[in-house]
């Protein structure tokens, strides 16, 4: 069976305002002290897996590679539960948030490479402060990895509107369910792909990238969905930090559906849907724009449908391999609460109507982001 492993960033805030702070140096700081201070033979308490982000106002944590959804759960609970108790130590709460609800001037993180970042992007870099959830599948090679892009195109917009959760932009509605996807998508290497064909071309164009010198490494090819320059997975790049826990583990399930779907399409023959890079383009758009709230393309026909309608299509998509993996009761169950419920964006706003300001709603979602409260 396939491995699964998940990256979040988090958003650091004040405890009483909401308003983030730039921590992540001394939260780091805190964390190796925390496993300094544990006896010999501790196993897993020995070590931590947080590392900061291009701002100081962020904090990321990786889980380590499973093949079970339940464990997953257990792994984004346990770290998102130590992230906050790091914080707490400082008088902050972790939130996990795509965008700041509140106003905020980002500071670049130290190092030569964010350094790097911030001259090179200018206003861009400075103003990037969004946060994303990273889903990393394994693949066997390359090849296969290669494969698995170039088939799992028209379905990676839906996995933005599901968990679309970053509706507030500098202290503003920003009318879309995920600014982040927007902001985001202002680097220039970000977005959707062409098709590749094989693992050489798609080897040969991220040479060709960074042969033009806009580009520092590897690690700055920001697309949609890519092969890991660290690890032998497929690393799907589209969501936005999902305020529940249980959000990632469904899209997980998915993700790892779909690597499962393309990568048996591939091994029968069949080829890719030869969807124009344009279209996908709208298509990541428009989910950015209505999340679970407003029209979606849908990946079969590229045309205009319901939300409802699109995330179905996709589990219909993969329910075969899901089924192989054990999962599709998790995913039928997620999907329909998510679909009554809403997303992170729709929790966001009604928090806002009900807390009545954006730091209250900010530090509701801090204690539903460590299950504190639902």
């Amino acid at each position: 069976m396939r491995s699964v492993g998940v990256e979040e960033e988090l958003l650091l805030v004040d405890a009483r305002s909401g308003e983030p702070l730039a921590l992540s140096g001394a939260l780091l700081e805190a964390a190796d002290r925390f496993v300094e201070r544990q006896p010999d033979g501790g196993g897993e308490s020995q070590g931590h897996t947080f590392e900061k982000e291009l701002q100081e106002e962020q904090l990321e944590f990786a889980t380590k590679p499973v093949t079970e959804m339940g464990e997953l759960l257990k792994e984004i609970t346990r770290w998102r539960g130590e992230a906050a108790r790091h914080a707490a130590s400082a008088g902050a709460l972790v939130a996990a948030l795509g965008t700041s609800p509140l106003p905020v001037q980002p500071s670049l993180s130290a190092g030569k490479r964010y350094e790097w970042v911030g001259e090179q992007f200018g206003l861009t870099a400075q103003e990037q402060l969004t946060c994303g959830c990273h889903i990393h599948v394994s693949v066997d090679s390359d090849e296969e990895g290669v494969a698995v892009l170039d088939r799992i195109r028209p379905w990676l917009p839906v996995l933005t509107a599901m968990s679309a959760n970053s509706p507030f932009w500098q202290g503003e509605d920003s009318g879309y369910a995920s600014y982040r996807s927007r902001v985001w998508n202002r680097l220039p290497s970000a977005g959707p792909t062409d098709l590749f064909g094989s693992a050489d071309r798609y080897h040969e164009q991220v040479r060709a990238m960074l042969d033009t010198g806009v580009l520092r490494d590897k690690g700055m090819m920001y697309f949609d969905a890519r092969l890991s320059a660290a690890y032998p997975t497929v690393e799907v790049r589209v969501a936005d930090v999902c305020l529940d826990a249980s959000t990632p583990v469904l899209l997980a399930a998915l993700v790892r559906g779909l690597v499962e779907t393309a990568s048996r399409a591939w091994q029968d023959g069949q080829p890719p849907a030869r969807i124009n890079t344009g279209l996908l383009r709208l298509a990541a758009w428009r989910a950015g724009r209505s999340g679970l709230d407003g029209p979606l393309i849908d990946p079969r026909t590229m045309r205009e449908t319901s939300p409802a309608v699109a995330v179905e299509a996709l589990h219909a998509h993969v329910r075969e391999a899901l089924a192989d993996h054990g999962d599709d009761e998790r995913v039928r169950e997620g999907i329909t609460r998510l679909l009554e419920h809403g997303n992170g964006a729709r929790v966001q706003r009604a928090l806002l109507r009900t807390e009545g300001t954006l730091g209250g709603m900010t530090t509701r979602c801090a204690e539903i982001t460590t299950g504190a409260r639902a």
